[in-house]
């Protein structure tokens, strides 16, 4: 998005702020240079079985049977997940319980799973003062415990509770307990200007908060790599996109041929920086090169959250639930509709892979950047009708707005607006348009206006990740 300017001045501005970047100083001190070797081994999970098994026909516990189920499940849910290494064991005392906690590693988060009434709370002590992310799953009649995990979070500790039937859950819970680690290790690559709340332009609190390393990438560094791209792989981008698109409207060949050249580049640079995620800042300021919204779209495709903009806020989003759930996220403006409760959402790259990187691609069309006169090849991308959406954004690191819907519409062709839309029936909107945006402390557009959407219902998701990260949740609407 640019406000209040025309292709002529986007042009202008793209050759003033190459030259201003060359020579900039990175705020906050942003780390720059080579990337280094990163270990991409699993995560560990310590998962502990508090308490010993009771008889099946009395007492307040799980049998030995649901206890060798829950192993069971366990064990296929570490190789569904593919990324975690379970460390299990039995605790009947808080010093068999520090021994599982050193044996796991100091970075692992823990499932408790109570088998035996009031166990849990005996042996968790280590768990809560080492100050860890814990999931408690609790059977029903396993025991009494599950009903003091909430009273641990409210006492400020990084606590949710899962307490059900459904074996299920084990995974659900193992998926949410690894964003954790993972954040820890991620590295997250800027072309400033980063935008968004204070909180998530800031690297050093965002290394504080969630863990992850923001890094500076200049300029000329991807420069050179739009020179250096592969011209196999170029065309055979091209041919992927051509061939796929169901119509190609305004783009040229040659405004086909320089995005696909960028959606090298972005992935040569991703590779080359080991990085797990990407905003830019300047994207507008690219255009005469080369489109990013295509490599956008192969990046988050491919799990690798990337940002219009510079939008931290919307980037951060975008990476703790594609560690959660597996699933892309599409970043884009609202706008609303009260004669028919529906929220809009609109913005030049999305995902084609919204059910996950091993979902089906969503048909689209190949269109010129709607703000810039046409210009350019963008994908407009058309979503499924009926479809469970849920629309979230964490801003300044400690709040997670969230909200669900559904999609009513979907243009054949985009007209007003940026190219890839959804229409979203929503519970009350004439309520969320009033009260848009009302937490943010901002008169800044961009942040009032981006929230990231999800395929799927995840406010329990969003819940979770929030007792598990020390951050609130706010339902919009």
């Amino acid at each position: 998005m640019c406000d209040h300017c025309t292709r002529r001045e986007f042009f202008g501005m793209s050759a003033a702020g190459g030259m201003l970047l060359a020579g900039a100083t990175w705020p906050h001190g942003w780390a720059t240079g080579a990337a280094p070797a990163r270990p991409r081994d699993k995560v560990r999970i310590c998962v502990i079985f508090t308490g010993d098994p009771r008889p099946g026909d009395r007492d307040w516990g799980a049998d030995s049977e649901q206890v060798t189920a829950m192993r069971a499940r366990l064990t296929e849910a570490e190789k569904n997940l593919g990324n975690i290494e379970l460390v299990i064991g039995d605790s009947r005392n808080p010093e068999e319980t520090e021994a599982l906690l050193e044996k796991a590693g100091p970075e692992a988060p823990v499932l408790a799973i109570n088998v035996q009434n009031f166990a849990l709370t005996r042996v968790v002590d280590p768990v809560l003062k080492a100050g860890r992310a814990m999931a408690v799953f609790s059977l029903p009649a396993s025991g009494h415990d599950w009903m003091y995990a909430p009273r641990w979070r409210r006492a400020g500790h990084r606590v949710t509770l899962l307490p059900s039937s459904d074996y299920n859950e084990l995974e659900r819970a193992l998926a949410l307990l690894r964003v954790v680690p993972l954040m820890r290790r991620s590295r997250v690559l800027l072309f400033p200007p980063a935008r968004g709340t204070q909180p998530a332009c800031s690297p050093e609190e965002v290394k504080a908060r969630l863990g992850a390393d923001v890094v500076a990438v200049e300029e000329r560094v991807f420069d050179e790599l739009i020179t250096a791209a592969d011209e196999a792989a170029v065309r055979a981008e091209i041919d992927s996109w051509t061939k796929g698109a169901k119509e190609i409207l305004e783009p040229t060949k040659d405004d086909i041929e320089k995005a696909a050249r960028v959606s090298v580049a972005l992935d040569r640079l991703i590779e080359q920086e080991q990085a797990d995620a990407l905003a830019i800042g300047t994207c507008m300021g690219w255009l005469p090169r080369g489109f990013p919204c295509l490599g956008f779209t192969r990046l988050r495709d491919r799990g690798i959250p990337a940002a219009c903009e510079g939008d931290m806020d919307s980037l951060l989003t975008m990476l703790l639930f594609q560690y959660a759930i597996d699933r892309p996220g599409f970043q884009g403006n609202a706008t609303f509709d009260t004669s028919r409760n529906a929220l809009w959402t609109a913005h030049c790259t999305a995902p084609l892979k919204m059910d996950g990187p091993d979902g089906e691609e969503a048909p689209y069309l190949l269109r010129g950047h709607s703000e810039v006169g046409g210009s350019g090849c963008v994908p407009e991308i058309q979503y499924r009708l009926g479809q469970v959406v849920t629309r979230t954004k964490l801003i300044n690191l400690d709040t997670i707005l969230a909200s669900t819907g559904t999609i009513i519409e979907v243009p054949e062709r985009a007209v007003h607006g940026c190219r890839t839309q959804i229409v979203t029936e929503v519970r009350d909107a004439a309520k969320m348009a009033a009260n848009w945006s009302s937490v943010l402390e901002t008169e800044d557009a961009m942040t009032l206006l981006h929230r990231v959407v999800f395929y799927g219902d995840h406010m329990d998701n969003a819940r979770h990740l929030a007792n598990l990260l020390g951050l609130q949740v706010v339902e919009e609407g």
